[in-house]
């Protein structure tokens, strides 16, 4: 089993930033593709962006250029660095992981004020 958990969400006004990061422990053996999901109040699960074992990074429309994806294999650590903060961006953000099967975080609250 791997256990992902989200951190760094928050209040944030329009405009700012915020960074979360999601953290893979338990009995990983190799963790391939990583994404950040979030679910907007009244809309679905929708993809925010994706990036694989090798640094390929795939972003949705809404996010480009203001948000960027990275990961530290070494720390089994996504990061999530959010830049000029949308009041549409609210949400709660959940983590993926792909290691021989698919796992989720919890998630985290990302509030952004107009």
């Amino acid at each position: 089993q791997v256990q992902l958990v989200e951190s760094g969400g928050g209040l944030v006004q329009a405009g700012g930033s915020l960074r979360l990061a999601c953290a893979a422990s338990g009995s990983i053996f190799r963790i391939d593709v990583m994404s950040w999901y979030r679910r907007a109040p009244g809309k679905q699960h929708e993809l925010v962006a994706r990036i694989t074992g090798g640094g390929t990074t795939i972003y949705a429309d809404f996010v480009k250029g203001r948000f960027t994806i990275s990961r530290d294999n070494a720390k089994n650590t996504m990061y999530l660095q959010m830049n000029s903060l949308k009041s549409e961006d609210t949400g709660v953000y959940y983590c993926s992981a792909f290691d021989r099967g698919t796992y989720w975080g919890q998630g985290t609250q990302v509030t952004v004020s107009s």
